[in-house]
C-alpha cells in the first residue's frame, strides 16, 4: 500500500517537473527568438497572466527595438508598471521616473508619475532613521500634484503625505529625545528646541516643552554652584512655556515640583 502511494506521488512530481520545464522552455524559446512582434503579444499575455517578472523581461528585451516607434512609450511604460505589481518598488521608481521624463506627453505619464510616487513611498518604509527618503518622496508627490491638480489620485497622495509627515515628526521627537535618555541634557535643550524651530506645529510639542523643561532641571541640578543660578532660572521659564500652552498638561505634576524646586533655590541664593 506504501509503495503504491509512493509512486502516485513520485509520478505527480514528474508531472510537475514535466509542465515547469515545459514552461520554462518555451518562455527561453520566446525570449531568443528574433520576432519582435511575437514577443510583444507574449510580454501582454504574461502582464495579463499577472506574471510580471517574465513580463519585465521581454518588455526590456525588445525595448530598444520599438524606440521611436508608436510603441515606444507602452513597451517602456508597461516595462516600469511590471516592476512596480512585481513589488520591486527600487527598479519601479527608477523605471517610472525614466518614463515620465522621457515621454512627458503620452497618455501613461500621469499614471507612470502616480506610480513613481507610491514607488519612493514604500520605499521610505525600508530607512527607519535617514529622513531623507521620506523627504524625498514629499518632493515628488508636491510635484506630482502640482502639475495634476485634478487628478483622481490626488486623495491617496495626500494620504501618502500626511503618512510621512507624520513619520518624519516622529523620527525628528525621536532623534532629540535621545539626548534625553542618554542624560546628555544640555545637548538635549539645543536638539528639542531646533526640533521646535523647524516644526512649531508638530504633534509632539508638548513632550518636547516638557523634555526641554525636565533637560534643563537635570542640567541646574547637575551643574557646578557657579552656573546653577541661571540654570535654574532657564527651569522657570521653560516652566512657563509649557504651562502657558497646556495648563492641564499630562506633565503638571512633575513640571510643578521641578518649577518649586526651582524656586526654592532661588531665594535660598
Amino acid at each position: 500500500m506504501k509503495s503504491k502511494h509512493l509512486l502516485h506521488f513520485l509520478a505527480v512530481i514528474m508531472v510537475a517537473g514535466l509542465v515547469l520545464t515545459s514552461c520554462t522552455s518555451a518562455f527561453d524559446k520566446i525570449l531568443k527568438s528574433t520576432d519582435n512582434e511575437a514577443k510583444y503579444q507574449k510580454a501582454m499575455e504574461y502582464y495579463k497572466l499577472k506574471k510580471y517578472s517574465r513580463a519585465a523581461t521581454l518588455f526590456d528585451n525588445i525595448a530598444l527595438y520599438y524606440r521611436g516607434t508608436p510603441r515606444d512609450d507602452s513597451v517602456n511604460f508597461y516595462l516600469a508598471k511590471s516592476f512596480f505589481l512585481d513589488n520591486d518598488m527600487y527598479s519601479a521608481e527608477h523605471y517610472l521616473n525614466t518614463f515620465r521624463q522621457t515621454f512627458p506627453r503620452s497618455q501613461f505619464t500621469e499614471e507612470a508619475y502616480f506610480l513613481r510616487c507610491v514607488s519612493v513611498y514604500n520605499v521610505t518604509y525600508r530607512s527607519s532613521l535617514d529622513p531623507r527618503p521620506s523627504t524625498q518622496a514629499l518632493a515628488a508627490m508636491n510635484e506630482f500634484l502640482y502639475l495634476y491638480p485634478s487628478t483622481e489620485w490626488a486623495p491617496q497622495i495626500r494620504g501618502m503625505q500626511d503618512d510621512l509627515r507624520g513619520r518624519l515628526d516622529e523620527k525628528a521627537f525621536n532623534s532629540a529625545a535621545l539626548y534625553h535618555k542618554i542624560e546628555e541634557y544640555k545637548a538635549a535643550v539645543m536638539a528639542l528646541k531646533t526640533t521646535l524651530k523647524d516644526n512649531p506645529n508638530t504633534q509632539y510639542r508638548e513632550d518636547i516643552l516638557y523634555l526641554i523643561l525636565s533637560s534643563s532641571y537635570r542640567l541646574a541640578k547637575n551643574s557646578v554652584s557657579s552656573k546653577q543660578r541661571d540654570r535654574y532660572q532657564s527651569v522657570i521659564d521653560e516652566y512657563y512655556n509649557i504651562i502657558s500652552e497646556y495648563p492641564e498638561s499630562k506633565y503638571k505634576r512633575n513640571a510643578d515640583g521641578m518649577h518649586t524646586e526651582a524656586l526654592d533655590f532661588l531665594e535660598k541664593k
